[in-house]
């Protein structure tokens, strides 16, 4: 059988598509057909960090796969430190932390960046059979105490004089803390450091601290290691972040009332959190690490932190640089992940539109 010639135009026209197909790709400085390969291909993205936002992570990624069906997130919940960690070393493209990065770390590391995506609020909760209903109300000042060993009792006077009527037991506390490098750590002695002047001279505050021997004390790693470590140990107190809030109460532990920067005992609720906001948020600067820590006014819950997603301004691929933006412009925008829709579930407050400008600002950084 003879083979089939084809005619000389239609040779022709084949190599001038093909030929134009090549300069195209050439004149793009690209390999040939790697800019189809490099359309088809998925971005993996991994999110280390913070056990407080990873709650709201977990909703957030099931949701914007529906419009970015080929970029893969990965979560975990490791810990603030490990989160600040693997985010400077370039192991995860977000680390995910309760704790903006210090002076020092930026001045190692300039093209970090801190980007809040939303506000959070972290409660102290306590297992004090026969109370846990009621709403015991602490200070920072006894919470420094009973973290340093100085307050053992809850019959203790000092909890007494703000328990009035409250019949408390004379029962040693149980104080329990994280063992991990954490943000909630961090916010929670802030909080002990910026009320309490002795805490503030001896132990500062930080992702870890040099916490004092007291008898009986527990560590736990992460937010849920928290609720685990106060339900089974009776008499224990415990600083557990808001998006935790459901599982405390399905376990009927108790949430104290905070004594706030006006001396009101407040709860973490959205209303609380949103005076405290509406007082930081104008001291907020252009970089955002700033802490929102016992902020003045008469309802103002006193632990409200920001919720940093830590990424490196400098990606190593395009696509990769573009999938952040596209993502931290999503989680920001309020009928995205910031919908109330989201933030109610994990007990978080959205972020007011000026924090919400200048995190843009900082997404747009992102090359």
């Amino acid at each position: 059988m003879l083979p089939i010639r084809k005619s000389a135009s239609a040779l022709m026209r084949r190599s001038l598509v093909a030929g134009g197909i090549l300069a195209l790709a050439l004149g793009a400085g690209m390999p040939f057909g790697s800019r189809a390969l490099q359309a088809q291909s998925a971005v993996d993205i991994l999110e280390t960090g913070s056990s407080l936002l990873y709650p709201l992570f977990n909703l957030w990624v099931p949701a914007y796969a529906k419009s970015a069906p080929r970029v893969k997130i990965t979560t975990q919940s490791t810990g603030s430190g490990t989160g600040i960690a693997q985010s400077v070393a370039g192991i995860a493209q977000i680390g995910a932390s309760d704790a903006y990065l210090s002076d020092a770390m930026m001045k190692k590391h300039p093209t970090m960046l801190n980007i809040p995506l939303a506000i959070s609020m972290q409660m102290v909760n306590y297992n004090v059979p026969g109370l846990n209903q009621r709403h015991l109300k602490l200070s920072g000042p006894v919470l420094a105490g009973i973290y340093q060993g100085k307050i053992t009792k809850w019959n203790d006077p000092a909890i007494a004089a703000m328990n009035p009527g409250v019949k408390l037991p004379d029962h040693t506390i149980i104080p329990v803390h994280r063992s991990d490098g954490s943000g909630d750590t961090f916010i929670f002695t802030q909080y002990l450091a910026f009320s309490t002047p002795d805490w503030a001279n001896s132990l500062s505050f930080g992702t870890t601290v040099s916490w004092p021997a007291v008898s009986g004390e527990l560590g736990a790693v992460g937010n849920p290691g928290m609720v685990t470590a106060l339900q089974d140990n009776p008499y224990s107190v415990a600083y557990i972040g808001t998006s935790y809030q459901h599982a405390i109460e399905k376990s009927h532990m108790g949430i104290a009332m905070l004594k706030n920067r006006a001396g009101n005992f407040v709860l973490a609720n959205a209303r609380t959190g949103a005076a405290a906001a509406a007082v930081m948020v104008p001291k907020t600067p252009k970089d955002q690490r700033v802490s929102l820590i016992f902020a003045p006014g008469r309802e103002s819950y006193p632990i409200i932190n920001y919720e940093y997603a830590l990424v490196n301004s400098h990606q190593p691929a395009t696509q990769t640089a573009t999938a952040l933006r596209k993502l931290f412009t999503w989680a920001i925008d309020p009928r995205g992940g910031n919908a109330p829709s989201f933030m109610r579930q994990v007990n978080f407050v959205p972020l007011p539109a000026p924090v919400a400008k200048l995190s843009a600002a900082q997404i747009a950084e992102i090359q």
